[in-house]
């Protein structure tokens, strides 16, 4: 396998971003979170990619920060204070994957996802995972704080409770549990993982990637709103949707045709 911290393979519309430090699970370096922030950058403003896959190479998903990097004052990582600002280290990372890529993104948690590991799995919109799938919070083993915006994601997936389950008792959360509450929007066979994601992947690249990356904001402006606010911004999204021209004609085509559409984005 390359030796490149950070691989990004194309599979038609969707681009695979895979973590490749499996002699550390995956443990996020100063060059693998810069990678990764770039990357998402890039996919960005990539029209070609409708969707997005992140996962780990071997037997981890992420392990989180490096634990030797900070225990050695090695490399480039920056001081505590401006690790805790949220748009500093790894919280550019959580935002860059939430907010910055635009596109949906697709966890495939294929192994143990902890610390700042867990908290990428969870930026993702959706996660597929199997019996090998385990969740780690850490960060009270490492008389810390969550961060990677672990606090706003957890609740709003599984709960105020449950998360402070989890948060509080740095327990694993295995395969099954994680499932059953929400932490896994899939849970299949190891061996079936990637062609999973892959599957959910293309099922959302089939549509009109303006109407899909419009559903995702709007859906992420919900997190906040109250509600007649939120009915704005879904008009406001009705009006965005419609503006791919090929697109908007194409679906009223092939429906009246009789005929699955070809959208093309644009």
């Amino acid at each position: 396998m390359s030796e490149k911290p950070l691989i990004i393979k194309r599979r038609d519309k969707v681009a695979i971003l895979t973590l490749n430090r499996p002699d550390t699970l995956n443990a996020l370096s100063p060059d693998l979170l810069d990678m990764l922030i770039q990357a998402c950058q890039d996919l960005r403003q990539d029209d070609s990619v409708w969707a997005v896959i992140i996962t780990g190479a071997g037997r981890g998903f992420c392990s989180g920060a490096n634990v030797g990097i900070l225990q050695r004052g090695e490399g480039e990582l920056p001081p505590m204070h401006e690790r805790l600002d949220p748009y500093g280290w790894v919280g550019r990372l959580s935002a860059a994957i939430y907010k910055t890529l635009g596109k949906p993104v697709i966890g495939a948690v294929n192994g143990v996802a902890a610390g700042a590991g867990m908290s990428i799995a969870l930026a993702c919109d959706m996660r597929v995972g199997s019996d090998k799938t385990r969740f780690k919070v850490v960060f009270p083993e490492r008389s810390l704080s969550p961060d990677t915006g672990m606090s706003y994601y957890l609740p709003r997936i599984v709960g105020y409770s449950r998360a402070c389950d989890l948060i509080m008792t740095s327990r694993y959360c295995e395969a099954e549990e994680a499932f059953r509450i929400g932490l896994l929007d899939r849970l299949v066979s190891s061996e079936n993982l990637m062609d999973e994601a892959l599957k959910l992947a293309n099922q959302i690249a089939f549509w009109p990637p303006l109407a899909i990356q419009t559903a995702k904001r709007v859906l992420q402006e919900s997190m906040e709103n109250f509600f007649d606010a939120q009915l704005r911004v879904e008009a406001n999204g009705l009006k965005i949707s419609r503006t791919a021209p090929h697109d908007a004609k194409e679906q009223g085509d092939a429906y009246r045709e009789k005929r699955k559409p070809q959208f093309t984005g644009f």
